[in-house]
């Protein structure tokens, strides 16, 4: 699946909404545009739709917390603990792993899109119980990816979508190991 055709949520619509609102007070769009492109916009269903309103309008500067790009030659990728997970995360590594705890992480979007570049490397992502992954679009030269955790998306709950490749390396993702403590 293409990522102009996957679907959309209500913030992807309303950023486009703002969008078309923030052309009309700057005078590319007319009164009939404006009211014809947003009733497009709030009706929209994948992202397609959202692009084909505003590709003829100068772009706005993407939202910070909007795409991440990371990368490495030589050493490995890690985040884990408390950080701030964007929107996209765009990984590239030639000779390491990448290593993504979600569990304590912030994650202000219901829907996260990691995509990963590996050379010579893996990648393991840990999700906080009950949230979902879809590895699909992942494909590995050497290797199936492994997901222990369900891939159907569902309300209220964090949805990573995991695509890329690996030549020599995989893709495990799972949920954190149960600590059993005996005294």
């Amino acid at each position: 699946m293409s990522e102009l055709q996957m679907r959309v949520s209500d913030e992807d619509r309303e950023r486009t909404a703002q969008q078309l609102q923030q052309a009309f007070s700057e005078g590319r769009l007319t009164q009939p545009e404006l009211e014809d492109r947003l009733e497009v916009a709030l009706s929209a269903r994948t992202y397609g739709d959202l692009l084909g309103l505003i590709t003829d309008l100068p772009s706005t500067q993407p939202q910070v917390d909007d795409v991440v790009e990371l990368g490495s030659k030589n050493g490995n990728v890690k985040r884990a603990g408390d950080w701030a997970v964007p929107r996209r995360l765009r990984i590239a590594s030639k000779y390491g792993s990448v290593d993504l705890d979600f569990t304590e992480a912030v994650v202000p979007h219901q829907v996260v899109d990691v995509e990963l570049d590996l050379t010579y490397g893996s990648a393991r992502i840990i999700l906080p119980e009950g949230a979902v992954a879809n590895v699909d679009g992942f494909q590995s030269d050497w290797g199936q990816p492994t997901s222990k955790v369900p891939s159907r998306p569902r309300p209220g709950v964090l949805c990573v979508v995991i695509t890329g490749r690996a030549k020599y390396g995989g893709l495990t993702v799972r949920y954190p190991r149960r600590r059993w403590f005996t005294h």
